[in-house]
């Protein structure tokens, strides 16, 4: 006979993709969770899920009651909200991950109002330097950039650009004037390295009024002497005349108002940032997370870094 546990692991493995991910969501030890899924396998009379070098993959017959599971579960979730009314709801947890630097600037003051609002309602703040890496054991992902990974639904919080910065020292150090992101291959380019990669590649496209022929893309790939895996450390490095950076628009655009750094090739655009609330279910969010998702909309609203 299933129940709510074995509706709940089943929520886990596909969330997180792995019988570790999930074990640690639901504080089991990876050979207790093998056996809980074995014998929930052996009373429906039909395999679930297949274990291979890339994590956890779902049967036809998983995948549905995966669906089944989150639906259910949801329901369970807001049963609260449907029977106590919404001052009720407003209760348990909610688990946020989010980058270092956006976190510190942002997210930390957003959870803090949300929290002054219902104080009843517990929130962890995560803060780290892959926060997808840890989305496993978390309710909701704060991601900057496009989203690559259909299983994650995302919420549009803040638009963000990522634009070409220097200091104004650098800048005035430049032989000539950028025009085409081609000469930033001579140039001290200061890398952000991000997924393990060594080299970075910045993509551009040509702004100004729409023509008939597409605009033109250009993608550059640049590797300097310097390069961090935190943002920080790289916009200090171009605060102190170092070399040429990508940065998002939420962290750059105040210091470019501020004088401090100065933007270079305006003529042509960066691929976009947006700042997006991941959720790994598509529908029957839970009251305190779509409350959390709409305080931080609004938390936004006007755009701060613009």
């Amino acid at each position: 006979m299933m129940d709510l546990d074995d509706l709940r692991m089943i929520r886990a493995l596909g969330s997180s993709g792995s019988l570790a991910g999930a074990a640690r969501q639901l504080d089991l030890t990876p050979p207790a969770l093998t056996v809980r899924l074995k014998r929930l396998e052996a009373s429906l009379g039909v395999h679930l899920a297949v274990r291979g070098a890339r994590g956890i993959t779902f049967t036809d017959e998983g995948r549905r009651l995966q669906e089944e599971a989150v639906d259910i579960l949801e329901r369970v979730d807001a049963l609260a909200q449907r029977i106590g009314g919404e001052a009720n709801a407003m209760t348990g947890r909610l688990r946020v991950a989010a980058p270092f630097g956006f976190g510190r600037q942002h997210m930390a003051r957003i959870v803090r109002d949300i929290h002054r609002a219902h104080p009843c309602l517990s929130i962890t703040l995560h803060l780290s330097e892959n926060p997808l890496r840890d989305a496993a054991t978390h309710d909701v992902v704060i991601h900057i950039g496009a989203l690559k990974d259909s299983a994650w639904v995302g919420h549009l919080l803040a638009p963000n650009d990522r634009v070409l910065c220097a200091s104004p020292a650098y800048a005035q150090r430049l032989q000539q004037r950028l025009s085409h992101p081609s000469q930033l291959q001579e140039q001290v380019c200061l890398c952000l390295k991000e997924n393990d990669e060594d080299l970075a590649r910045w993509r551009f496209t040509q702004t100004g009024p729409a023509q008939k022929s597409p605009r033109k893309v250009v993608s550059i790939r640049v590797a300097g002497p310097l390069s961090s895996n935190d943002g920080a450390v790289v916009t200090q490095w171009a605060l102190d005349g170092l070399g040429i950076m990508a940065r998002s628009e939420w962290e750059a655009a105040p210091l470019i108002a501020q004088g401090r750094l100065v933007r270079l090739l305006p003529a042509w655009q960066m691929e976009p940032a947006p700042i997006l609330a991941l959720t790994p279910v598509r529908k029957g969010a839970s009251a305190r997370l779509r409350l959390f998702v709409e305080a931080c909309k609004a938390a936004l609203q006007p755009v701060p870094w613009r």
